[in-house]
């Protein structure tokens, strides 16, 4: 007894909250509809466009030197600074190559200390015009000679220790370590990332506009933009609002548009370099026209509300709207001026001509109210009782 009760009041409920919608009205006994004369109001509106997240450094290490990896020293997801030693290739062959280098030096410098001393000699003896000048020539070109050499063998040194620290592939920059493709063992060259550093404590967000958008950013200016929302792909919203910074200065002849980055702050590492979201850029419309979701509606992509004539009969009007809404409100763009009369509520039992009597939306409310009362004093208790 109790369920059917219940089951009675809900449909009860579920009649009088349908009058207030597009899909229904009340039953008045008359031809009362509520009607509404068009105003301007201001609108606070959004447009999204999808994007992409990156850091503001990407940096991709790749080895200088091939060989095989010897030790990876670093985890996915790793905070990392710069100059710190992410990978060592093997360098045994680069090792040698620097003693070899170095033994050159050396023997180097012996032979420019003994044409050093015989050029030293060589001037003392010419002095004494025990030589002459071709002798003396002679032991300068020697000794120059050797300094050349020994200058050679320097510089292969200096590039056989620079070999041997390609070895020790360091991070470029401080950041987050990405993914780890190789393993240890692994035989890597300059064509071979080994992984991806990317320094997310601030984020750029790269999403794309039209080049008509475009050209209304840049006659305005970014630094005339509003602070802008990130929705993560799970639907929330990021906690920090951006600032658009940049613009490209070309157009994308593919799809025609422009690209633009936001910047985000990301103390908390919360953003991930690769990863998608939506930005969102409110704007606001002044003197604009606005109307309820409810009283609109929409045949074939095409959308249309009841005007009022001066006659008190409707007339089914096509109005085009703002892409944009906030789910429950339209901004009108054509189809309705200021001044017009349009039907708020009971629109599905109109047709195109039909003569109506006007009403305000708060008599309209004032007889669901009352119709509600006289249901209760009488249907909904004999309801109750059986």
């Amino acid at each position: 007894m109790k369920m059917k009760k219940m089951m009675m009041l809900a449909a009860i409920a579920a009649t009088l909250v349908s009058c207030g919608g597009g899909g229904g009205r009340p039953t008045f006994g008359d031809n009362e509809y509520p009607v509404v004369t068009v105003g301007t109001s201001n609108a606070d509106m959004q447009t999204t466009y999808p994007a992409v997240i990156k850091g503001v450094q990407d940096v991709e290490i790749r080895p200088k030197v091939q060989g095989f990896l010897t030790q990876i020293n670093v985890t996915e997801g790793q905070t990392v600074a710069a100059g710190q030693v992410l990978f060592v290739i093997d360098n045994e062959t680069y090792q040698a190559q620097v003693r070899q280098a170095q033994a050159a030096v050396n023997a180097a410098k012996q032979q420019r200390n003994t044409a050093k001393l015989t050029y030293d000699n060589a001037q003392q003896l010419h002095e004494k015009k025990v030589i002459g000048d071709y002798e003396l020539q002679t032991s300068k070109n020697t000794y120059e000679s050797a300094q050349a050499q020994l200058a050679q063998a320097e510089a292969a040194l200096a590039s056989a220790k620079e070999a041997l620290s390609f070895c020790y592939v360091k991070s470029p920059a401080a950041g987050v370590v990405g993914t780890l493709p190789f393993k240890k063992g692994a035989l890597v060259s300059g064509s071979n990332i080994l992984t991806t550093v990317s320094n997310i404590s601030s984020m750029e967000v790269y999403f794309s506009v039209t080049e008509k958008d475009a050209m209304v950013i840049s006659q305005k200016g970014l630094s005339a933009m509003p602070a802008v929302k990130l929705q993560l792909a799970d639907g929330s919203t990021y906690a920090s609002e951006g600032t658009i910074s940049k613009m490209s200065g070309v157009i994308d002849q593919a799809t025609g548009s422009v690209q633009l980055i936001a910047a985000f702050p990301n103390p908390e590492k919360v953003l991930k370099s690769g990863a998608t979201g939506t930005v969102i850029i409110p704007r606001q419309t002044s003197s604009a026209i606005v109307i309820p979701q409810r009283c609109v509606s929409e045949v074939q992509n095409k959308k249309f509300v009841y005007l009022v004539g001066s006659d008190n009969k409707v007339k089914y009007s096509e109005i085009k709207v703002d892409p944009q809404d906030d789910g429950l409100n339209y901004v009108v763009t054509e189809g309705l001026k200021v001044g017009d009369k349009y039907v708020t509520n009971g629109i599905t039992k109109l047709t195109d001509g039909m003569e109506i009597v006007p009403i305000t939306p708060e008599r309209y409310e004032q007889k669901i109210a009352e119709q509600a009362k006289e249901m209760s004093a009488g249907d909904i208790v004999g309801a109750m009782k059986n």
